[in-house]
């Protein structure tokens, strides 16, 4: 059977919170999919961090979790509740920068589109923000060692954002190809007016990477004219590329406009890894009690199976991908929803409806 027969290796990472639920939802998807496409089912890699892993190993991120990462291509990650560790557990980054530190997972792609059965503020919009991921303005992830955020005195804080050439060019680049794979436009977001250096250097190398690109409609806006054109028309964008900070709001709005941050998906990746981690955090609140909504990894553990489909040119995982994403679609035009979008469902009862639907052709 060649490529399509060939078993995946996948990690698997509860988090805290409502995590275990979703994630074994996520899991529960993904193995039913692979299945209607006729690919092997995954051997999944269980691995801890968070709460789960202070109470077995002493620490929220353990080496022997990061060390198990290292021989896997992709992994699907759990929300985390780090604001609830003790206050020892709490130091240094949260577990989910902490990963993306180690294995360099640059680039954060976040779709954001409406569906059907699900009232969006927004209703045509349609795009992908394409976020550099390992610098910028984030203290944690832009520095080899130490913290990009320091006080001279106690009175004064100052923070350092990070721009490299090389880090423009790779995010370009993912971006340039996704657009072309879509409707062949890409919006470069900077601030460059004000951030002549920093910002002026993305947007350059971005437009002389995009240059390379042809048939690629390119255009660049600051981000606060890009924040008010997503409230004003989301339907005109189609791919974004943007710095990690810029990335991380205007991606959250997108969620909103789209009809929550519970549908939002994402996937963390470089060239040799990716993880699936959505964009929701950890709501302690709901944890145990059957009423998350799981689109978000469901939708982000889809984004890992074609990344990994794309990268082994493997037929049977990204038809999986697209089965997982036609049935959470379908579910929801049926009027079948979690609680959050005013639905009756549990997530255990929408897992069911959205493993039923991908074995529909």
């Amino acid at each position: 059977m060649g490529a399509a027969a060939r078993s995946i290796r996948l990690g698997l990472i509860e988090g805290d919170g409502i995590g275990p639920e979703v994630v074994v939802s996520a899991r529960a998807v993904v193995d039913e999919a692979l299945a209607a496409a006729g690919s092997p089912a995954p051997e999944w890699v269980h691995l801890p961090i968070g709460h789960a892993a202070i109470a077995e190993c002493g620490e929220p991120i353990p080496e022997s979790t990061l060390s198990a990462l290292e021989g896997l291509e992709g992994w699907i990650l759990g929300p985390h509740d780090n604001a609830s560790y003790a206050p020892e557990h709490r130091i240094g980054p949260p577990p989910g920068g902490a990963i993306r530190k180690r294995f360099g997972l640059y680039a954060n792609i976040r779709p954001a589109r409406a569906f059907e059965g699900v009232r969006a503020p927004a209703p045509d919009i349609d795009l992908v923000i394409v976020r550099e991921n390992s610098e910028g303005f984030y203290a944690d992830r832009n520095m080899f060692a130490g913290s990009g955020e320091f006080g001279p005195t106690p009175d004064v804080a100052m923070s350092v954002a990070v721009i490299t050439r090389g880090a423009c060019e790779r995010i370009a680049h993912e971006a340039c190809r996704l657009a072309a794979a879509r409707r062949g436009r890409i919006t470069i977001v900077h601030k460059a007016n004000v951030l002549p250096m920093t910002m002026g250097m993305f947007r350059d190398v971005c437009l002389e990477v995009a240059a390379g690109y042809p048939g690629l409609r390119v255009g660049d806006e600051h981000v606060d004219a890009t924040a008010a054109g997503l409230v004003r028309a989301p339907g005109t964008y189609d791919v974004m590329v943007t710095e990690n900070l810029f990335g991380d709001i205007l991606s959250d709005l997108a969620a909103e406009l789209s009809g929550s941050l519970g549908v939002a998906a994402s996937l963390n990746c470089s060239a040799e890894q990716a993880m699936a981690q959505a964009v929701h955090g950890a709501a302690p609140a709901l944890a145990g009690r059957n009423r998350a909504n799981p689109i978000g990894l469901q939708l982000s553990a889809a984004m890992l199976l074609r990344w990994l489909g794309l990268r082994h040119d493997d037929p049977g995982v990204l038809g999986a991908a697209d089965r997982i994403d036609r049935a959470v679609a379908a579910t929801l035009a049926a009027g079948i929803a979690t609680a959050d979008l005013g639905g009756l469902a549990s997530t255990a009862e929408f897992t069911e409806q959205v493993c039923a639907r991908v074995h529909r052709r």
